[in-house]
Parts: structure tokens; C-alpha cells; sequence
């Protein structure tokens, strides 16, 4: 059985729309050809995923987002954490809503989970053109 489970660490955070960004993540793995596995995503603090990004990828840095894959095949599952504190900075920083800022950085992390990567300036424009492509799909 598939699932999509969306839990807390660190912090006390509500998502709204649970039901409709469920059937909008699994539209778009259908979508890009892939087949919904399981799929947590955790919500926490900066410091949390700090201190993630540390012990696991080694970066002292903060981040929006870190994907974790356990895709198989076409199979999509990982792990996602993101940081709601980031979310919410960088809403302000892109004038942009919270929602409509978390719904990027969601679909981000399961684009990162169907192989787009976005280390180099074409990766960076490819992954931006989905997630504005997805992210049209929502409203």
C-alpha cells in the first residue's frame, strides 16, 4: 500500500488542504511517469534540519529542504524534511504566500525523488519550470 504522511518534529505545524496536495503529488508523479511509493514529509524547525544537513551531507548551512530517496524503479519514496521557519523567511524574501511557498518547496522535494537535480544553472531552470508547471496544476 502507497501512502503520502505528512508529520512534525520540533514544531507545532498544521497543513491545510491535506486531501488536495495529497491527490496534486500523486497527479504528478502519474504525471512524470513515475508510481506513488511512500512518501513521508516532516516538518520541523531550522535547527532540526541543521542539524540533519550536518550529520548526514556534512553542509553547515541552513536549508528550505532535504530529500531523502528510497526510490526504486519508478517507484517514488523518500523521506522529505523541511523547515516551516525557512519556508516562511523565504515567503517574505520571494513575496510570496506561505502556502503557495510550501507548495514549491513540497513539489520540489518530490521532483528531487524522480531524478531533476539542481546543482548546475540548466538543472536550476529545469527544476524551476516544473515546479512552476506543477504548481499551476494546484490552484
Amino acid at each position: 500500500m502507497s501512502s503520502i504522511l505528512f508529520h512534525q518534529e520540533d514544531i507545532l505545524f498544521r497543513l491545510k488542504n491535506i486531501k488536495k496536495i495529497k491527490s496534486w503529488i500523486e497527479k504528478t508523479i502519474i504525471q512524470e511517469k513515475g508510481i506513488l511509493g511512500d512518501l513521508n514529509f516532516i516538518f520541523c524547525t531550522d535547527n532540526y534540519l541543521h542539524k540533519i544537513n550536518l550529520e548526514y551531507l556534512h553542509h553547515d548551512t541552513f536549508t528550505d529542504i532535504i530529500t531523502f530517496d528510497y526510490t526504486q524503479g519508478k517507484r517514488i519514496s523518500g523521506d522529505i524534511f523541511i523547515s516551516i521557519e525557512r519556508v516562511r523567511e523565504n515567503a517574505k524574501k520571494f513575496n510570496q504566500t506561505i502556502d503557495n511557498e510550501l507548495n514549491r518547496v513540497l513539489i520540489h522535494g518530490v521532483l528531487h525523488l524522480m531524478g531533476y537535480k539542481d546543482k548546475t544553472p540548466k538543472e536550476k531552470e529545469t527544476m524551476r519550470a516544473k515546479e512552476d508547471f506543477y504548481l499551476t496544476l494546484f490552484s
